[in-house]
Formats: structure tokens, C-alpha cells, sequence
């Protein structure tokens, strides 16, 4: 009898655990991660009253794989703002966007923020094979279409990867001036900048050519601001897609979305403070590589590479910088339950 009172007992706590838990299953296919909901952020005092003049424009991307790393990044954009209801993400995406557009506003109930539709035939035909499979992913080649994507009122955007954090008040950034220039992001000449293209792209006079009076120099596409009203009179969607087609032909390069950035923009590109994009924390392509900050200020962490934060911090074997992703994680934890 007692027996199958405390049997009964446990079936009831156990339906109750299962009722007030959060189950998530983060394959491709599966229910979507299940996040807290995020505290409102209100504008501090002196912020201008939000018009189209004072709203801050930031891009991302959405998918499932790495919606927990989007979730935390504008959950820390939003913390370390000194005017967070200023701001307007726009959100690409090109599968499951019901659901994705559900998850954002019972997350953050009060963002402002629109998701558009990325239709991934703009690119599935341009792309090619990389050194690495998530460097394919067609969502990747977004950032390339966000003047034909957003309306023409958007006329600067500010794009982010979905894995990294910002520590600083994204208006510094916004305020960047970009001089006469269509782009701005960080450049790190000391890189080898040789090394992002085949042999057979230095070795044909028509290729490298279009280097020819430029001072090419290395920039990590996860963090760029972007004139969009610049970007549509030039066509640079067009200038980046030739390239595409070119690699597909030609084999050019190996590492997916980044080299025709280079090919276009390199050499022309408004340099901004290394401080806003502390890139490569996530081992570049090395897998299990812990990298340490540059030296100087930090006002960006980005976790490029294939280690990333959250998948670390899972597995319980983490670099000792992921320690500064998780306090912006609102990933609700799976509880699981043993049959026995």
C-alpha cells in the first residue's frame, strides 16, 4: 500500500516537474531552444525621443543552430545601452520564421524589431565548398543582400554575428564615421593576407589585379557598420556576387562568405577600433584552441572559430573567457529524467 502511495507520489511530482520545466531539443527539425524572458530596458536620462533620426539599426541573423548565441547578443547590446529603446534589430531568416518571430517577442516582449525572409536561392547555386561545412550555410550570405533586404529608409545598418557579446554602448559604434567610405569594421593588417585565396588566384595577373593600388588588409566580417544608401548606388551586392560565380568556377579561394568581402572592400574600409570585434575566441578553425583577448580595450568579444560558448560551456570543457558569455545566456536548461 505505502508502496503504491509513494509510487503515486512520484508520478504526481513528476507530471509536475514535466508541466513547469522546459523541455528543448536544439536539432535541426526539433522544438526550439526555450530562453527566460528578458528584464525591460528603458532609455536613461538624456536620450533623445526615438524617431527614425535617433533609432540605432543592428542586423542579425536567425537560425536554430545558433539562436542561442543570437539571444545573448542582443540580450548584452541591449544591457549595456545607455538608450536600449533607440534601438531596431533586424532580424534574416530563412526557415521556421513563425516560430522564430514568436520566440523573439516572448523573449524580449518589448524589442522593437522586424525578421525578414531570406530566400536561400539567391545563393545555393554561387555556393561552393569551404574548409568548413558551417561556413556554407547559405543563411552565412545574408549580410550580402541587406540593402536589397531591408526598406530604403534603413539607410546605415550595423551587422553582427550570432556569436558574440558587446560590453559597451553600441552607439559609440553606431556615432562611427565611415568618412567616404561604404564600410567600417576593424582591419588587422599584420595578417597574412595571402593566405585567404588559392595559388591559383596570385598566380593569375587578371585576379589579383584587383588588389592593384590598394593596401589590402584583413577584416572579420561578423562585426561591420555599412552605408546602405552608399552600397545600393554602387551595386555592391552585384560587385560581391560576381566573385561567387567566379569561385565556382575558378576555385579562388576556401573560406566561404569572407573572401569576396576582401575582394571587394579591402584596402577601402573605414578602419574601427579593434576594441569592437575581439575576434578568434572561439579557435578560428583549430578545434579545442582557448584564445586570450588582444591587448587594448575591449568593447566587443566575438567567438569566431569553431568553439563556441554555449556548446563549451555544455559540455563542461571551456576556455576561461566563455566565462563572460554566460552571464548573458537565457537559455532555459532541459531537465531530463531517468525511467528508473
Amino acid at each position: 500500500m505505502f508502496e503504491s502511495i509513494h509510487r503515486r507520489l512520484f508520478l504526481l511530482l513528476l507530471i509536475l516537474l514535466i508541466t513547469f520545466s522546459t523541455v528543448s531539443i536544439t536539432v535541426n527539425g526539433g522544438d526550439l531552444p526555450k530562453f527566460r524572458e528578458a528584464p525591460a530596458f528603458r532609455n536613461g536620462k538624456g536620450c533623445a525621443k526615438t524617431d527614425s533620426s535617433t533609432t540605432i539599426h543592428i542586423a542579425m541573423t536567425l537560425d536554430s543552430t545558433y539562436l542561442r548565441g543570437s539571444i545573448a547578443g542582443v540580450f548584452s547590446v541591449l544591457q549595456h545601452a545607455t538608450c536600449p529603446q533607440n534601438i531596431a534589430f533586424h532580424f534574416l531568416a530563412s526557415h521556421r520564421r513563425s516560430e522564430l518571430r514568436n520566440l523573439i517577442l516572448s523573449t524580449f516582449p518589448y524589442l522593437n524589431f522586424d525578421l525578414y525572409h531570406f530566400d536561400t536561392s539567391l545563393v545555393c547555386n554561387k555556393i561552393s565548398s569551404s574548409i568548413r561545412r558551417a561556413l556554407d550555410e547559405p543563411l552565412n550570405y545574408a549580410r550580402i543582400y541587406l540593402a536589397d533586404l531591408l526598406p530604403v529608409g534603413v539607410k546605415r545598418i550595423i551587422y553582427f554575428d550570432s556569436d558574440l557579446i558587446v560590453v559597451d554602448d553600441v552607439s559609440k559604434l553606431w556615432r562611427f564615421d565611415l568618412g567616404t567610405h561604404v564600410l567600417g569594421a576593424p582591419e588587422y593588417c599584420h595578417a597574412n593576407f595571402t593566405n585567404y585565396f588559392t595559388d591559383r588566384f596570385w598566380s593569375d595577373p587578371v585576379f589579383n589585379s584587383v588588389f592593384q593600388n590598394r593596401n589590402p588588409c584583413y577584416f572579420n566580417t561578423g562585426v561591420m557598420v555599412i552605408d546602405l544608401v552608399r552600397w545600393r548606388e554602387g551595386r555592391y551586392t552585384e560587385r560581391l556576387e560576381h566573385w561567387m560565380r567566379i569561385q565556382k568556377r575558378r576555385r579562388i579561394y576556401e573560406l566561404g562568405s569572407l573572401p569576396p568581402f576582401l575582394l571587394v572592400f579591402a584596402g577601402d574600409v573605414e578602419g574601427v577600433e579593434h576594441r569592437w570585434n575581439q575576434h578568434g575566441l572561439g579557435g578560428d578553425n583549430l578545434e579545442g584552441l582557448c584564445r586570450d583577448l588582444h591587448p587594448g580595450p575591449v568593447s566587443l568579444l566575438h567567438w569566431s572559430g569553431k568553439g563556441k560558448p554555449w556548446l563549451r560551456l555544455d559540455s563542461r570543457h571551456t576556455c576561461p573567457l566563455d566565462s563572460l558569455w554566460a552571464p548573458y545566456d537565457l537559455f532555459r536548461r532541459e531537465v531530463l529524467f531517468s525511467d528508473n
